[in-house]
């Protein structure tokens, strides 16, 4: 009888192994009925940022293989609680810029954690598998658009904006903003605010010149559309090559990194192959990829 009710308690304890082995692979499958996804909290007035793939190591290290890369892209600390104060780099200076509290162009965000900032312009290039590398690595970046070649697929940066990222001002047009009048600025400007409202919901308080051009007028347009910060950038990524700003070659925390919306029409390359380029660099030398709107 002792032995009968032993082997009973037995087949409950394996049936109960049993069923915590099924529902830890129904997990891992994504067959255990709805669950809440990840999310990271996103930066004023932008859409949640739901997770592509679950947010783990081992989920980033497939996406990595995946994707050709050397290593895992290193993940970034949490946005600061105090955002760091944004000036205007030395040198970078208007006439009036302080006492007409103009918005700042800088090059570098004050942080002594070891991130940088991808920033990517104009919008010509509309590749869908870019969108599908920087969802599976859960890689943040903000672009900075131009309305002249986003216009023929607003809905490829809506679903840019949806994943996540922050769509910025970069004119209508793209000129060399310096050559223009005040008028003629602040309709490149302004109109681009109109249309950023109109097609994403919301007019940015980010402008990028084109060029990283400007003069006093432009940065007295900008704040006349709703701008606080003119952001250029430290270095530039291109598909074979890197350019930089200093004299030491080098990243340093808080850098802001431009690339660009291009593809094999105008480089040796794809944005994916850009984008390993950009990620190889950064993971090799420490640095995570941080959203930059969560410093401003």
């Amino acid at each position: 009888m002792r032995a009968v009710v032993q082997n009973d308690k037995n087949r409950v304890v394996l049936a109960m192994a049993a069923l915590t082995a099924a529902a830890a692979v129904a997990v891992v499958s994504g067959c255990a009925g709805p669950v809440d996804e990840a999310e990271v909290r996103p930066a004023a007035g932008q859409q949640a940022h739901r997770a592509a793939v679950p947010d783990s190591h081992a989920a980033l290290a497939a996406a990595a293989r995946r994707w050709g890369l050397d290593a895992v892209p290193l993940r970034p600390p949490a946005p600061p609680k105090h955002k760091p104060r944004i000036t205007a780099r030395d040198g970078f200076e208007v006439d009036g810029q302080v006492e007409d509290d103009l918005p700042p162009v800088f090059t570098t965000v004050p942080t002594r954690k070891k991130v940088v900032f991808l920033t990517i312009d104009d919008g010509a290039e509309k590749d869908p598998d870019f969108l599908r590398m920087m969802s599976e690595l859960r890689i943040p970046y903000t672009a900075f658009l131009s309305n002249y070649l986003v216009k023929d697929d607003y809905a490829y940066f809506r679903r840019m904006q949806a994943e996540g990222h922050t769509l910025n001002n970069h004119t209508l047009t793209h000129p060399y903003l310096p050559g223009l009048t005040y008028e003629e600025q602040k309709h490149e400007i302004c109109g681009m605010q109109d249309i950023m409202r109109r097609e994403f919901g919301k007019a940015p308080t980010v402008f990028r010149p084109p060029y990283g051009n400007y003069n006093g007028d432009t940065l007295r347009a900008a704040k006349t559309c709703g701008i606080r910060y003119a952001p250029i950038w430290d270095e530039e990524v291109f598909v074979d090559h890197w350019e930089y700003r200093e004299w030491d070659r080098s990243l340093h925390p808080g850098d802001i990194v431009l690339t660009h919306f291009r593809g094999r029409d105008d480089w040796d390359g794809t944005m994916v192959d850009d984008m390993r380029r950009f990620l190889n660099k950064v993971t090799r030398d420490g640095y995570a990829v941080a959203r930059l709107e969560d410093y401003l």
